[in-house]
């Protein structure tokens, strides 16, 4: 009942944000308009115009909070319900796994920390959906560059496995209680105590990363101890999944 009810709130919430979304975007340009100023102008101005970019800022930020909810819980929904398809591809997870974790290596430089890709001599291609593995991928690293405290390290490292490939995303410096790694993978849950930086999150996210690697045909496990958390996703090749199942048929 409780997931009939998010996924109703969250289809008739869309709309209605989506608006907000448009209306505090054109409230910009009228502002500038009246001014003759940009944002960034205007904030360094100071003045009544300052007040209002900054309380327009806020607005966005919450605005963007609240899509992001909205779209995780569809997509949660979506999962769970095996609406979503998957849209195969082939990836050739160098090339491509260089260009995922590009914006987040400007992220961790930003913040004093250390990002570092290991890949080995030879990868095979992968099949799979590219869409959702850069949405786990990338949802790993933003809790990474998120609890990861400056001049502490974040690895992402692949493993081709038999039929498979495995990616594993770790972080030093960052701990997640024992009692607390069951449920990390709960809708809404968050860790106590466990954002000092008060970043905040929607308790979504690994959620997500959980179905999405199911999706995948795959699974994700995570590890946590002496200061050092690692996640580890396993990805099924989709022409090994097919090879299978024709197998199985015969």
């Amino acid at each position: 009942l409780k997931d009939d009810f998010l996924n109703t709130v969250s289809h008739e919430l869309r709309t209605p944000v989506s608006n907000i979304k448009m209306a505090s975007r054109m409230l910009e340009i009228a502002l500038n308009q009246v001014e003759g100023l940009s944002g960034t102008e205007a904030s360094a101005s100071g003045g009544p115009q300052a007040k209002a970019m900054q309380y327009l800022q806020i607005l966005k930020t919450e605005c963007d909070r609240e899509i992001s909810l909205i779209n995780d819980l569809l997509d949660l929904q979506r999962l769970e319900a095996g609406k979503r398809s998957l849209a195969v591809d082939t990836i050739d997870v160098g090339d491509w796994l260089s260009q995922v974790i590009q914006p987040f290596q400007e992220r961790a430089q930003a913040r004093q920390q250390t990002l570092d890709l290991e890949l080995p001599a030879q990868l095979p291609i992968l099949s799979s959906d590219p869409s959702a593995l850069e949405r786990i991928l990338s949802e790993l690293l933003n809790n990474a560059c998120k609890y990861t405290p400056p001049g502490e390290h974040i690895v992402v490292r692949v493993e081709a496995e038999l039929g498979s490939m495995r990616f594993i995303v770790s972080n030093s410096g960052a701990e997640i209680p024992a009692l607390e790694l069951a449920r990390i993978f709960d809708k809404f849950y968050r860790v106590p105590n466990g954002d000092p930086w008060k970043q905040g999150g929607t308790g979504l996210g690994l959620a997500l990363v959980q179905k999405l690697a199911q999706h995948l045909g795959g699974s994700i496990q995570a590890a946590s101890e002496a200061s050092h958390t690692t996640f580890t996703v396993d990805v099924a090749n989709v022409e090994t999944l097919a090879t299978d199942a024709a197998s199985a048929a015969q």
